[in-house]
């Protein structure tokens, strides 16, 4: 028994040596790094192929793994593969440009929980991502051509060469990136790199829906030990941030109708809400890095919702409402403390 522990205590950390490294490596150098016998080097790598890791041999005779195909081996307990389902499922219904491979990670869980634990779950999981797969939409391959190489690169520390076109742009501009992490945004349901510009050498954010093109480098890049992801976004409303700037105070101001939807849910880590003693409304305060990323969320809220702070938020909105009033036919005056006119008419405000 111990000689069979300490054989595959071995090939694990050859295992783990091998996935350590960019490039094939030759089985000498494999062979010393993990203290293994070169004569029976050759058995044990045969051993690891058939036990499922794709270990191949470049033209050199050096040796390497195969990341795309190599199944990292993971064990969940019910409730966290319960979580993970949710999670996937949510991606998979709810992006506008489905993933694939969120649908068949599903799939995998599904049957593993339907030959293990839990039979029933494992079955709904299983049928509802069948049924999700037969739905795939035929997927934008430059866009999932794109979060593949981004992957790639974030796991090896590859640097990579973006064409790259931001919303107010004319013309795409190429530039070298160092992706650090990649974040999902919940606001147009979009998938963003974080990372290191060059020849900038500041932290950028690009949108990957945004990204015309991308490959490979063989540069490689280290992550800062003081990057903190967490602490970058923890301003940003959605996904982005302002690395120079101070936040901005927001005060809202919510109609009693509303407060107890809007306290329901946590929507910034910084905000504090307080009632309004007088009229029950409901006064929300937080500091957003960037004050324009929150303006779809202030408007869906209509006329339950009025900004208090920043002046140049409120001033956005008046205007956005003037405009849409006068879309409708309605007059309505510039002046702060005039009132239209034709909405005096129409709702008998005399």
């Amino acid at each position: 028994m111990k000689r069979t522990q300490g054989k595959s205590a071995r090939m694990l950390q050859v295992e783990r040596f091998l996935l350590t490294q960019h490039e094939p490596i030759p089985q000498a150098v494999v062979a010393r790094e993990c203290h293994v016998n070169r004569s029976t080097i050759n058995r044990m790598l045969a051993d690891l192929q058939e036990m499922g890791v794709p270990i191949y041999q470049d033209d050199k005779g050096g040796i390497a793994i195969n990341r795309d195909a190599y199944l990292t081996n993971i064990r969940l307990t019910l409730d966290e593969s319960m979580a993970m389902f949710l999670a996937a499922r949510l991606l998979a219904r709810y992006s506008d440009k489905p993933n694939p491979h969120a649908v068949e990670g599903l799939l995998k869980l599904g049957l593993a929980l339907e030959q293990g634990i839990a039979p029933q779950i494992g079955k709904h999981i299983t049928r509802t991502s069948e049924y999700l797969r037969e739905r795939l939409a035929v997927t934008q391959r430059s866009y999932l051509k794109t979060v593949e190489t981004l992957t790639k690169a974030w796991s090896m520390n590859y640097k990579v060469r973006l064409v790259y076109r931001s919303l107010h742009s004319k013309r795409p501009f190429e530039h070298v990136f160092a992706p650090y992490f990649l974040e999902p945004s919940g606001i147009g349901y979009g998938t963003y790199a974080i990372g290191l510009a060059e020849p900038l050498g500041k932290i950028r954010t690009r949108k990957v829906e945004r990204i015309e093109s991308v490959s490979l480098t063989s540069e490689t890049f280290e992550i800062p030990s003081d990057f903190d992801p967490t602490k970058l976004l923890a301003g940003a409303w959605g996904i982005w941030f302002d690395e120079e700037d101070e936040p901005t105070p927001v005060v809202l101001r919510f109609n009693r109708n509303v407060a107890r939807r809007v306290r329901e849910s946590k929507w910034h880590p910084s905000e504090r809400v307080e009632e309004d003693a007088q009229t029950g409304d409901l006064i929300w305060r937080a500091e957003i890095d960037e004050v324009q990323e929150i303006v779809p969320w202030v408007r869906q809220w209509g006329a339950d919702c009025e900004t208090l702070e920043p002046k140049e938020l409120r001033e956005t909105l008046m205007g956005e409402a003037k405009a849409m009033a006068e879309k409708y036919g309605w007059f309505v005056s510039s002046q702060p403390s005039g009132k239209s006119s034709t909405l005096n008419d129409f709702f008998g405000g005399r």
